[in-house]
């Protein structure tokens, strides 16, 4: 039966769908209303000279029968839709260290996982089976990662809250097992001394278990969820942002779009960064210690990317995601940026075209990168930035190609084309402020001070998205979820998602 509530989403990006398809599902009226030219934002896909390219969801996981997001597609109906590569079960993550020339690798999968580690470490084995349990202990009390009713109120184990740098030393004293059970912390944009140990614990357990990723991009997953909000009756408008959101009795009247339309609903969402939402209204219409606290906590750093195409049949398809290192000592200093050794640090992978890829069509290259960087260009608009921001990208892209030149010398020969994306292209295609790549940063030391809730201080407005609790393929819907919850009831809806798999 439908819903005769309506309900308007701010933004189109991964909560924004997510939470469309959901109310849709249930009956709702829903809007979505989306700046940009194609609908997605980290889920969407762009052409380089018909070549498709990932902004975000580069590597996926929990979409495994039984997992976390394999169940809530499965209830939406798009599960079947889906086409997913699980990434190689020896070598899921492959790190290179340039001080010492060594190679580590991360194995699927928890057993096989502690035995690779421990063949390297082989005095440490002890160490890391008791790091390997404290990580999943962690996950069995991350109630809403296991789609249970609680949040991160509840009282938790010290180890939860604890900062990750402080987590991962209290297992082992030998520095370089250490940095390499760190090496992975840009996906999640790790703070050794703030990001809580929850946050390194989900992100490394989801890919343990089920590494994988999108055959032919991450756009499918985005078209998936539109799909449910029009079959659902809802619509979904590209190019048509929200340009101001007007208040009265401390409740949004309406909002206004890009068209020059106004747009009223019961109930408003929205999905984009706190700072950019409030820039929309009139802030004296609400509480200003309100809005003053959302827009002073500090984001999450950003980066710098590089998107290579190769001539056909030229670099082999690599079914693992790779990092590299300059040395072990800078594996939490990889934000630092100096212009001269940029980049002192790289994640690389090869996204597959189709299942049975032998070479690879392109490469992705992501490097950590501070928005001060680019400060000096933070005024100026896509197409328009000067000769000298240019000059910039191309030098970044060499040094960048330089690097990758050390783990693969012949790989110059095999690029046919090299594009790029700055932490201005993240700010502007997002809308996310500093160009933040996990939104606000989480600190353990004053998790009161990152934390937003989803209800705000607009009776009618709630909040999802990334700066939301998650971040990511799965955190990102998860916090989706909690949005819905709002209005439909958190027990309700985690049961149908449940239920689904019985």
């Amino acid at each position: 039966m439908k819903n005769k509530q309506t309900i308007i989403i701010i933004g189109g990006g991964i909560s924004g769908l997510f939470c469309g398809a959901i109310l849709s599902k249930e009956g709702y009226d829903v809007q979505v209303f989306e700046q940009h030219y194609k609908i997605g934002g980290g889920l969407h896909n762009f052409k380089r000279e018909g070549v498709d390219f990932e902004t975000g969801m580069h590597i996926i996981g929990t979409f495994h029968e039984g997992g976390v997001m394999n169940k809530i597609c499965s209830w939406l109906g798009i599960m079947d839709k889906l086409s997913i590569l699980p990434s190689n079960d020896d070598c899921f993550e492959l790190f290179q260290i340039g001080s010492d020339g060594k190679t580590y690798r991360y194995a699927k999968g928890r057993e096989r996982f502690e035995e690779t580690l421990s063949a390297d470490f082989p005095e440490e084995r002890a160490n890391i089976k008791r790091y390997v349990q404290a990580i999943y202990d962690i996950v069995k009390e991350a109630k809403q990662f296991n789609l249970e009713a609680g949040d991160l109120s509840i009282r938790h184990s010290p180890n939860f809250m604890s900062s990750v740098g402080d987590f991962i030393n209290s297992f082992t004293e030998n520095e370089k097992l250490r940095a390499v059970l760190a090496l992975s912390n840009p996906l999640y944009g790790g703070d050794q001394y703030h990001t809580p140990a929850y946050i390194h614990s989900i992100i490394s357990t989801l890919y343990i278990d089920s590494a994988a990723r999108f055959v032919g991009g991450s756009q499918q997953l985005a078209d998936a969820l539109v799909e449910v909000i029009l079959q659902s009756g809802g619509k979904v408008f590209i190019r048509n942002g929200v340009k101001r959101i007007e208040i009265k009795d401390k409740a949004i009247a309406y909002i206004e779009t890009a068209d020059n339309r106004q747009h009223t609903a019961d109930w408003y969402i929205s999905t984009i960064h706190p700072s950019s939402l409030f820039k929309l209204m009139d802030t004296s219409k609400i509480q200003r210690s309100y809005w003053k606290r959302l827009d002073s906590i500090p984001n999450s750093y950003s980066a710098f990317t590089v998107y290579i195409i190769f001539n056909q049949g030229m670099f082999p398809y690599l079914n693992y995601t790779g990092y590299y290192i300059n040395d072990y000592s800078q594996v939490w200093q990889l934000c630092e940026y100096q212009a001269e050794t940029f980049p002192g640090g790289m994640m690389y992978l090869t996204p597959p075209v189709t299942a049975t890829d032998r070479f690879a069509q392109k490469m992705i290259v992501n490097c950590i990168m501070p928005f001060s960087a680019v400060k000096k260009w933070e005024n100026t608009t896509v197409g328009k930035r000067g000769e000298e921001y240019n000059e910039f990208k191309k030098r970044c892209e060499q040094q960048i190609i330089d690097k990758m030149e050390k783990l693969y010398p012949d790989i110059r020969s095999c690029i046919k084309s090299v594009y790029s994306a700055s932490p201005l292209t993240i700010r502007d295609f997002y809308n996310q402020k500093e160009g933040a790549l996990y939104g606000v940063k989480k600190d353990c030391e004053n998790m009161m001070r990152s934390y937003i809730s989803v209800r705000t201080k607009l009776k009618n407005l709630l909040m999802s998205g990334q700066n939301i609790n998650l971040h990511g393929i799965v955190g990102t819907p998860l916090t989706a979820l909690n949005t819905c919850g709002e209005l439909l009831g958190m027990e309700y809806l985690l049961n149908k998602i449940n239920k689904k798999q019985i």
